[in-house]
């Protein structure tokens, strides 16, 4: 396998990009394999690597369709719903508690 080019921090060239950039740019890698990496040094671990992808070969966005927007709702709608009280608790409820806070300051334990 050959070793992929390697890049300081912030000085890669032109025409590569990392996921959280292509997908600002309205694009994804569309299944190519990683081009280059960047290193940034740390001083008591290991350095951070990013990722690089190749500009010209990613590829538009796919759509969100309607069946993805209902899933995506259903998703959220579940991990906001309260397991004791059956309310939605208006924030996603935090895996810590298993409940909503007001459950958790009640002192109610999951049925």
């Amino acid at each position: 396998m050959a070793a992929l080019p390697e890049y300081a921090w912030r000085l890669a060239p032109d025409g590569y990009a990392t996921r959280r950039q292509l997908r600002a740019m309205g694009l994804r890698p569309g299944g190519q394999d990683v081009a280059a990496e960047l290193r940034r040094p740390r001083k008591r671990r290991g350095p951070l690597i990013a990722y690089l992808y190749r500009v010209e070969l990613a590829k538009p966005v796919r759509p969100m369709t309607p069946g993805r927007t209902a899933a995506l709702a259903k998703a959220m709608r579940a991990r906001r719903t309260c397991p004791n009280c059956r309310r939605d608790a208006g924030y996603c409820i935090p895996p810590s508690l298993g409940m909503c806070v007001a459950c958790d300051a009640a002192g109610q334990t999951a049925a």
